[in-house]
């Protein structure tokens, strides 16, 4: 019976994405706000966002896979992960995407969330709902949990990771996954904290002081970690400073986004995504804000509703959107050189 409700439950997923696929086309709600001429030469004046599919709860940690040539994001709530391609849109990859057992009470967020490719063939998963930092085979489908636990207690519900290109993984916890966040029982952390997973395989703390840490990335010479903090009390990205290591030798406020809150202005810091020319472009209150890597202003890319995260695809100047309910993107004059396709990778 469980089994038969599952295969009909994907099969309705599926036409739901074949649907979804469907609503491609220009976004009538979407704008490019401009606060400084410079934004010109990170985005074309006529650049216009173009919507690729709709109807998800909440999209996100989206990740492009070259071998492929398809984008990978999450539908958190709904624990499915999307594959979406030129040819055929829309389309469910993965079910479930996170936590696979039976129903939890008090878990809000079943499904993975921010998504890394990590190298020919993988994907870094933060599993919201299974509490734990996941690296998936993307031709298998195969699981390998690399950390679930700090010190003998559960992770809250990992909400990104990245790996740098010495291998050493970062990841952030914040509690959403959890009904009542901070407030639940399930929550065994005392922080939501910025982990690192050392050479032993152990998660060890970067920052716990931090309220909502949520989106990370990393500057191009991989010796700045930045790191968004999802709280519309004090909206913030924090700069970490790296040695060749890879462990954290400093730590500054990088920007602050109180200023933008408003009625107005859905969403709040959450994914970053970082160009080879140093350009962040991070979701904040509004869209997706753009700025230099001295934290100056130049713009914002704007759909009307909150932007939760993004990704460099295609040539590596195309930026995809996930925005609640729908997937986007938009051209760009910067970017990041895409890795070399290798065989046998997704399927």
């Amino acid at each position: 019976m469980l089994t038969s409700m599952r295969i009909a439950l994907v099969a309705a997923s599926i036409a739901f994405a074949q649907l979804a696929a469907a609503a491609s086309g220009p976004l009538a709600s979407g704008k490019i706000t401009r606060y400084d001429p410079a934004l010109d030469a990170v985005i074309a004046p006529d650049a216009s966002i173009e919507k690729l599919a709709e109807g998800f709860t909440w999209a996100e940690g989206p990740a492009w896979i070259e071998a492929g040539r398809y984008l990978l994001f999450t539908d958190v709530p709904q624990n499915i992960m999307y594959r979406w391609s030129a040819a055929n849109g829309a389309e469910v990859f993965l079910q479930p995407s996170g936590y696979a057992g039976p129903p939890i009470a008090g878990v809000r967020e079943a499904g993975a969330n921010g998504l890394f490719a990590d190298g020919p063939g993988f994907l870094l998963l933060a599993d919201s709902g299974t509490r734990a930092v996941v690296r998936l085979n993307l031709e298998t489908r195969k699981r390998e949990t690399l950390v679930s636990s700090y010190r003998g207690k559960r992770l809250n519900s990992p909400n990104d990771v990245i790996r740098t290109r010495d291998g050493t993984v970062f990841f952030t916890d914040p509690p959403y996954g959890l009904a009542n966040l901070d407030a639940s029982p399930l929550k065994e952390q005392k922080v939501n904290g910025v982990y690192r997973i050392g050479r032993n395989g152990a998660a060890e703390l970067v920052d716990g002081e931090l309220s909502f840490p949520n989106g990370l990335a990393l500057s191009p010479d991989q010796r700045t970690l930045y790191v968004s903090n999802s709280d519309k009390t004090k909206p913030i990205w924090m700069a970490y400073s790296l040695n060749e290591r890879a462990e954290v030798s400093g730590k500054r406020v990088f920007a602050d986004a109180t200023d933008l809150i408003s009625d107005s202005t859905p969403g709040s810091p959450d994914g970053i995504k970082v160009a080879a020319s140093g350009h962040l472009f991070a979701s904040a209150p509004g869209g997706i804000l753009i700025m230099t890597p001295e934290g100056k202003r130049l713009g914002r890319i704007e759909t009307g509703d909150a932007i939760a995260n993004c990704a460099f695809g295609d040539d590596g100047r195309t930026l995809y959107l996930t925005s609640h309910k729908i997937l986007a993107r938009v051209r760009l004059k910067v970017g990041v050189s895409p890795p070399a396709p290798a065989a046998g990778t997704g399927s």
